[in-house]
């Protein structure tokens, strides 16, 4: 990410949030306002730009020589959207749990652009929530929230944090977070772009910080995602892309070996969904072009032992 900038990661997540929201049915993921975080004239620019990777997300389209419209569809359903929605969905779904659960504080690694403070009102009465995100990211989207007259619910609270230099243990301790309160953590489209070691070292430090019991979602992508002879054709478009961005996919981890990676950081693994559990659970049945992601996994772990700060 480039100094003073959020993330091409965390807009093109926000625009395709708010395309499904306007133009798909029925909803894997309804988050109505994602869109208004966008401003006309970067919308107008993020369509122009995810509706000119039709030439390698489908060749074959793009010599027909589609409107912008046609290759915008077909982008964000093969390409953007699948991961960006159905991880949201899960996440969420796994947090209302939690909450049912007595779950009283949500922390969002790499938040983004995300809505969950204004959209899920609902929810937001039962729990605290910390934004956690790098400090350029997180200025971009209270400049946002400002233009916007959202205002900032008491709840909701903007903590600064760059994974490769800073603790999640320290900057959790600094903020008003309750290290006793049951805890759940949602790290979404964050271990991708990051070391395997950067990745450990933050998983290490919620197993620490959280009680025994909290939880932790994130995704992931296999270790197949990274093969030239075994790595899917949606892979290696979404690799390429990112590169092209600034923003190339670094970390890849093993569905088998997780279990004890995890347990060694002192993390239970929960559940693991492969792409085919995410097609049964999210996907079945659509007529669209919306299909789980190859090799993209969703993981859910729990504290299993405090350790000392």
């Amino acid at each position: 990410m480039e100094p003073g900038r959020l993330s091409i990661n965390a807009l093109v997540t926000a625009y395709s949030r708010a395309y499904h929201s306007t133009h798909d049915s029925p909803k894997i993921f309804n988050d109505a306002l994602a869109g208004r975080m966008l401003a006309e004239e970067e919308r107008s620019l993020l369509e122009q730009a995810l509706a000119g990777l039709i030439k390698v997300v489908n060749p074959n389209l793009a010599s027909t020589g589609p409107d912008q419209a046609t290759a915008l569809a077909c982008v964000i359903q093969n390409q953007n959207g699948p991961i960006t929605l159905s991880r949201s969905r899960y996440a969420e779904d796994c947090l209302e749990r939690a909450v049912k659960r007595r779950v009283r504080q949500y922390v969002i690694l790499g938040a983004g652009l995300d809505t969950f403070a204004y959209r899920r009102r609902d929810l937001l009465k039962r729990i605290q929530v910390f934004e956690i995100d790098h400090p350029d990211a997180q200025d971009s989207k209270l400049r946002r929230l400002a233009r916007l007259g959202s205002g900032f619910p008491p709840q909701l609270h903007f903590l600064p944090m760059d994974f490769a230099k800073q603790s999640l243990i320290d900057v959790l301790w600094r903020s008003s977070y309750n290290p006793q309160e049951p805890t759940y953590f949602s790290w979404l489209g964050g271990t991708y772009y990051l070391t395997r070691e950067v990745v450990f070292t933050t998983l290490r430090a919620i197993a620490r910080m959280a009680p025994l019991g909290g939880t932790v979602v994130f995704d992931y992508v296999d270790q197949d995602a990274f093969s030239a002879e075994r790595s899917a054709g949606r892979m290696r478009v979404m690799q390429a892309i990112a590169s092209e961005a600034g923003e190339p996919m670094q970390a890849s981890f093993s569905p088998r070996d997780l279990p004890r990676e995890l347990q060694m950081l002192g993390l239970c693994l929960q559940e693991d969904l492969g792409p085919a559990e995410i097609e049964q659970r999210y996907f079945r049945g659509r007529k669209d072009a919306y299909h789980a992601f190859e090799h993209v996994h969703f993981a859910s772990a729990s504290v299993m032992n405090r350790k000392p700060r």
